[in-house]
């Protein structure tokens, strides 16, 4: 119970971050172009890398962690699993697994959208 408060805590803030975060840049940038989003995703993914890495130097208590990397990190932006995922991949040599996970994950999610969209306007 205490690592799924820990996890849900976690991804309350992490998500009033993104929101307050993007909204700030996406306002100020004048643009279009994602850039709230960008910003997010890129700041999540060093986040995360900061929490894994010194998870592995330091003894980090598991329900700190939960709440940093999969509560936190995690309600910020999905994109930083995604890359944690990716570059445990790379560092134990499945590149080709790492290929197919980013290509699938890319493609596939983004046909997974226009399928969700189709559907709707379907009926």
């Amino acid at each position: 119970m205490k690592t799924i408060l820990a996890i849900g805590s976690g991804s309350f803030i992490g998500g009033v971050f993104r929101y307050l975060l993007y909204t700030t840049i996406q306002g100020k940038a004048q643009t279009s172009f994602p850039l709230g989003t960008l910003i997010v995703n890129l700041i999540g993914c060093l986040f995360i890398g900061l929490i894994i890495g010194l998870g592995e130097r330091t003894n980090i208590n598991q329900e700190w962690r939960f709440f940093l990397a999969t509560g936190l990190c995690g309600g910020f932006t999905t994109f930083s699993a995604f890359s944690l995922e990716t570059v445990g991949l790379l560092k134990t040599g499945n590149i080709n697994y790492a290929l197919v996970y980013i290509s699938a994950s890319v493609l596939l999610g983004i046909l997974a959208t226009f399928l969700g969209f189709t559907i709707i306007k379907m009926f």
